[in-house]
């Protein structure tokens, strides 16, 4: 927030909504595996930690939003998929970053696990993880951005209000983002500056 901004929006007696970062996981905030399931499958994208801190020492809320269809298709289990989120946790803490929340889509059409197979409206484009987040953590929508390497990352972030900046040189294939960036670290540092 910066210093003019006022906390409390003028008559409304509640505390303005804060801001946040919403970042794709695989491929975006840790580097590209082909269905990672182990903890050890994460490994943290190039200096993105201290672009994270950054925000975060902003008042940015940091949320991942991934779509996980593994689960669907047999490749783990949601608790080998908390598992991994934990070992998020371990890998960001070394940089004094904390995430705000994580939310994961188990579910695909094509999925072969019974319980996670078939549509949902959380599986990006949808913007359904991007909603539930800002209910939960009163998130601002438009004041936030959606970071991630895929077209249905900028999707799913336009259709909930975001900013959207993709990542690497993977086609547009779809909704334009507001950016381009090579990396996920230089997202980041574009994302502070746009609020500077």
């Amino acid at each position: 927030m910066r210093p003019d901004e006022p906390a409390t929006p003028a008559g409304t007696g509640r505390p303005q909504r804060r801001k946040a970062v919403f970042l794709d996981r695989d491929s975006t905030l840790t580097e590209p595996r082909h269905y990672p399931s182990r903890p050890g499958d994460l490994v943290l994208q190039p200096d993105v930690g201290a672009a994270l801190r950054a925000l975060q020492h902003a008042g940015w809320a940091l949320v991942v939003v991934t779509n996980q269809s593994g689960v669907a298709r047999g490749f783990l289990t949601m608790n080998a998929l908390e598992v991994m989120h934990e070992r998020l946790g371990v890998l960001l803490a070394p940089h004094r970053v904390h995430l705000d929340g994580i939310y994961a889509c188990p579910h695909h059409l094509d999925g072969t696990v019974p319980d996670y197979r078939g549509p949902c409206p959380c599986r990006k484009p949808a913007p359904g993880m991007l909603h539930r987040a800002a209910y939960d953590l009163e998130l601002d929508l438009t004041r936030s951005w959606t970071v991630g390497d895929s077209p249905c990352d900028i999707a799913a972030g336009r259709a909930a209000g975001t900013h959207t900046a993709l990542v690497g040189t993977r086609p547009y294939g779809g909704a334009l983002p507001d950016v381009h960036c090579a990396t996920t670290a230089e997202a980041l540092h574009t994302v502070l500056r746009s609020h500077d």
